[in-house]
């Protein structure tokens, strides 16, 4: 396989895997009400119909990773990479998703006062999971 698309592999799996870590993270503050405690109302069921669509999501966000870590010498700080890529689904999230598609207006404050720290606390989440394991999947160069 071509090393370029190998690198794009990677990067949609290590997307896909900090997807499931930011949704298990999610889960976590939703099943041990962290979220009232902060002023959020969340509800993050872990079953498939809800999981599937993050994960889907998560890996075609690292497409913008893969951009990030193509050429060969800017294969380094991944996780840093990935988290400043991060910032772009936050964005999305705060301001397409939640004013757009949800009632919950712009940067979902309607969810709670906390709710945008958060999405972005979330996608961090995601980009440092996605920088680490697209770097422990693609080796040593």
């Amino acid at each position: 396989m071509h090393r370029t698309r190998a690198l794009l592999a990677v990067c949609a799996c290590a997307g896909m895997i900090g997807a499931f870590a930011s949704s298990l993270f999610l889960w976590a503050v939703d099943h041990w009400h962290f979220s009232p405690l902060a002023g959020a109302i969340m509800d993050a069921p872990l079953a498939p119909e809800w999981l599937y669509p993050r994960l889907f999501r998560g890996s075609a966000w690292a497409l913008l990773f893969f951009v990030t870590v193509a050429s060969p010498r800017s294969r380094r700080q991944w996780i840093r990479k990935a988290l400043w890529v991060s910032l772009i689904p936050a964005a999305y999230h705060l301001l397409y998703v939640f004013p757009q598609l949800t009632p919950y207006g712009v940067f979902g404050f309607n969810l709670g006062v906390a709710a945008p720290l958060f999405v972005l606390l979330l996608h961090g989440v995601w980009g440092s999971f996605t920088g680490l394991f697209a770097r422990l999947l693609w080796g040593r160069p």
